[in-house]
């Protein structure tokens, strides 16, 4: 046996440098199949859920456990083990050698059958069922296939099944069904029927079938798999249906899936509903140029119905690979626990299906951290060889080690979590690597809270090199993060290089705040006109602090200023406001003005002070002012409107003072504006005012047009008319009196409309009262005489009576009445009239 020592080293399948992940993982079988195959070769192997069954070239069988170690041996012959085939239960055991021994045996019992022949027999089969009385069957394989059946006396009894093509060189029994293999082909047997239902032929007859062995392989009960030389058929059997079958088997197979391989087939099993094939390979070597072996290759293939899809394909390092030929591998598999064993005479290697932990292993071999993090998360319940944390710390590392600095820390926040210890592990080894900056937007803040010193560390970063920075983490990080006296004197510090630098002040400001220092942020947020400075006056009720700071507040915005101040009086007093702007009388206009919108009343003690602050900063809102003020001096308010020649401003006093003939003649005269003129005319409503806007303007042409044109309607264009001098040229006289006479005939028109509908309306109110003073009235027994307070309706309704009723609804018995006056019959009701509130004069008389 060789043992050179670049074979030792058997690692599970050739590296494969490809992105293409492995479906299967490989590892030697070691422990006592090691100390057996230093010694022996291997044969053959059969497999069983609990156990394996080996077989060597010196007639050794072993019982081995899944890790290799042996469990039982049995001597069975000198020569070597052809082939071991165990029941279902794992009870019976079938053993035949190359000297023509067959033994069957009960591992557990003293059951016992020997055979030799004069031939070697290279295959025995034992039935599934064989712990069962009445399935007491197994076949062997050598020049005749034969069926050995327990019967009377337990005495087994041989038949032929079949002979004639060469030496039987594989049989797989399944269920009723045997599959065997010889020179010529495939054949199947169905127990039932004791009928052949198929011959398969081979396809290559001209590889030698000692040399090239078929594999055959059960995928169920009723699919069988065959692999010769490089050819893969699937057979189905099926039901013939009762028509077909005359003389014909009730069983017939069909071949589903037919395809070749690259090279020569030394095993098949299945994978689901894939195919697992161990391939025998040769090779031209690049040195000698002759061929030679190679190592085997373990291939996954999806079978499709003429050919194949190749999912995975492995070349697998056994030993003595370069000695082996084709007939020297053998392909076992577990069928429960999906395990492949690739037996060859000095090496057994297991492969098994990958797990979630390998597929972890494979993507952390090939640095697809984050997938790897994924696939961890998805099965962490599964899997036990690896665990997040390590994984995502693996990631980390190896973003920072790309130069990903940025990424790595943002990962942080996910793998790390709620570790304190972790983050502040990470913070000091980006600390090294000069990428503090890097990690500190994602440090946490609120559960967990890390060591102050962490904080301050980042602080300092940031203040050396980058003031923005720094002043976005003050902003952002919540103040009982780090030590604040500390950074506040650290950034006090630069100031004293950079005094005016308004980054740090601003940040100084906000750590002022923080710590409760209000005083000095509203001194830093006032010089540098910062927009937080109201809301800092809000949000920590600072209205004591800018009593003496008003002018700056005003300077800064004062918009926001007045609204401020003004909201909150209770705090700032007016008088304490205007106290402190009388050095600043525009700035005391805007806060007064504002008062005066806000409440007419409020500032009424300082309406003679508007006066002027309107006269001089504001005067378009003096004429408003004057109107709405009912606390305003009004001599003050005309004295300082004439010095300043405010001509409409004096009008409106002179008129609210009384000397509204003053007043027209200063629009006469200073605005020469005959229309205001009017319109003050119309709003006094003084006759004498129109006799003076008259003698005003006789001797103005213009300004007769512009009488002529607006007092049709308060006074007699006649009394204008009259007045106008002999051969005066008034401009558009013409249409003046056009519009004269227009405006007298509307009037006229109007009078005729309204006298119309006057009529109408007192038409249809009359034509309504006698409607319903023609109704019928109702008279019961409820009803009384108002006059001497008997009912009106008599007890016995058979006598007649005489009853007066008022369209008052009053009534009366007739004798009741007064006698009426013959001069005029009409009556009237006594109450009514009485009142004087006689509502009609018809009498309905009703007489039963």
């Amino acid at each position: 046996q060789d043992t050179r020592s670049n074979e030792e080293s058997t690692d599970e399948s050739e590296e494969d440098e490809s992105e293409e992940e492995p479906k299967l993982k490989y590892e030697r079988l070691s422990n006592g199949v090691t100390e057996i195959l230093q010694k022996d070769a291997a044969s053959c192997m059969t497999v069983h859920e609990k156990f394996l069954a080996l077989g060597t070239h010196y007639g050794k069988v072993y019982l081995l456990d899944v890790q290799g170690n042996i469990t039982q041996k049995f001597d069975v012959s000198p020569v070597k083990i052809n082939q071991i085939s165990l029941d279902e239960s794992g009870e019976h055991m079938g053993v035949c050698s190359e000297d023509g021994k067959v033994q069957v045996f009960g591992l557990y019992s003293a059951e016992e059958f020997h055979e030799t022949f004069d031939c070697p027999i290279k295959i025995v089969a034992v039935h599934p069922h064989f712990v069962r009385s009445h399935f007491k069957q197994f076949v062997t394989g050598g020049k005749k296939l034969l069926l050995y059946e327990r019967g009377w006396m337990n005495r087994w009894k041989p038949s032929v099944l079949h002979e004639g093509e060469g030496n039987i060189r594989n049989v797989k029994w399944r269920g009723h069904l045997i599959a065997w293999a010889n020179n010529m082909g495939v054949k199947i047997l169905d127990m039932i029927s004791k009928q052949r239902i198929t011959n398969v032929p081979r396809d290559d007859i001209s590889l030698r079938p000692d040399m090239y062995p078929c594999s055959l392989c059960w995928k169920d009960n009723l699919t069988l798999i065959i692999g010769w030389g490089n050819s893969v058929k699937i057979c189905s059997v099926k039901e013939r249906h009762a028509s077909e079958m005359r003389d014909l088997p009730n069983r017939y197979v069909e071949i589903v899936f037919q395809f070749d391989t690259e090279f020569y087939i030394s095993g098949l099993a299945p994978l689901c509903d894939q195919l697992v094939i161990l391939s025998y390979v040769k090779e031209i070597s690049e040195k000698t140029e002759v061929e030679c072996c190679a190592r085997p290759r373990l291939d996954i293939v999806q079978p499709l119905p003429e050919s194949c899809e190749e999912i995975s394909s492995d070349a697998l390092t056994v030993r003595g690979f370069q000695e082996n030929e084709c007939r020297d591998y053998h392909l076992e598999y577990s069928e429960g626990e999906s395990l492949f064993y690739i037996i060859s005479p000095r090496d057994v290697v297991v492969a098994k299906e990958r797990d979630q932990d390998d597929h972890i292993d494979w993507l952390l071999e090939k640095k697809k951290y984050e997938e790897a993090l994924m696939a961890a998360e998805i099965s962490q319940k599964t899997i036990k060889k690896h665990k997040i944390l390590d994984i995502g710390l693996a990631y980390i590392n190896h973003l920072v080690e790309k130069g990903e600095y940025d990424l790595a820390a943002r990962k942080c926040q996910k793998i790390l979590g709620k570790n304190t210890e972790l983050w502040e592990f990470e913070v000091y080894k980006f600390k090294e690597i000069g990428q503090l900056k890097a990690i500190s937007r994602y440090l946490p803040r609120r559960d967990p809270v890390l060591k102050p010193l962490i904080y301050e560390m980042v602080l300092h970063e940031f203040l050396e090199s980058d003031y923005e920075g720094f002043a976005t983490l003050i902003k952002e990080w919540p103040g009982d993060l780090y030590n604040n006296t500390i950074i506040v004197q650290a950034v006090v510090d630069h100031l004293k290089k950079d005094p005016q630098n308004r980054t740090l002040l601003r940040t100084l400001a906000e750590l002022y705040t923080y710590d409760q220092r209000y005083g000095r942020a509203l001194e830093i947020y006032l010089t540098l006109r910062h927009k937080d400075v109201f809301q800092l006056i809000h949000k920590h009720n600072l209205f004591s602090s800018i009593r003496d700071k008003i002018v700056l507040l005003m300077d800064f915005d004062s918009e926001k200023a007045v609204d401020m101040l003004l909201d909150n009086e209770d705090k700032i007093s007016i008088d304490r406001v205007v106290e402190e702007l009388e050095n600043r009388p525009e700035l005391q206009h805007v806060y007064l003005h504002k008062l005066f919108k806000r409440d007419h009343h409020k500032g009424q003690r300082y309406h003679e002070k508007q006066i002027s602050l309107y006269a001089e900063y504001d005067r378009p809102n003096l004429l408003p002012f004057l109107r709405d003020s009912t606390h305003c001096p009004l001599e003050k308010a005309l004295e300082i409107c004439q010095q300043r020649n405010f001509v409409e401003e004096t009008v409106y006093l002179l008129s609210r003072m009384g000397n509204s003939r003053s007043a027209l003649k200063m629009i006469m005269e200073e605005l020469q504006d005959v229309d205001k003129a009017i319109e003050f005319a119309k709003e006094q409503d003084d006759g004498e005012l129109w006799e003076d806007l008259i003698l005003y303007s006789i001797d103005k042409p213009p300004f007769i047009t512009g009488l002529l044109n607006n007092i049709g309607t308060h006074v007699d264009p006649i009394l204008l008319i009259h007045r106008i001098k002999e051969g005066m040229e008034i401009p558009n006289l013409r249409d003046s009196l056009v519009k004269i006479l227009q405006d007298y005939n509307l009037q006229i028109l109007l009078r005729e409309g309204c006298k119309k509908i006057l009529v109408a309306d007192s038409l249809s109110l009359l034509k309504k009262m006698h409607r319903t003073q023609m109704k019928g009235v109702l008279v019961d027994e409820e009803n009384i005489c108002e006059s001497c307070l008997s009912p009106i309706l008599p007890s016995d309704a058979s006598k007649s009576f005489n009853v007066v009723v008022f369209h008052c609804r009053h009534m009366f018995h007739k004798e009741c009445l007064p006698v009426s006056n013959t001069v005029s019959p009409v009556q009237f009701c006594n109450i009514c009239s009485a009142k004087h509130r006689g509502p009609g004069s018809a009498i309905l008389e009703m007489k039963k």
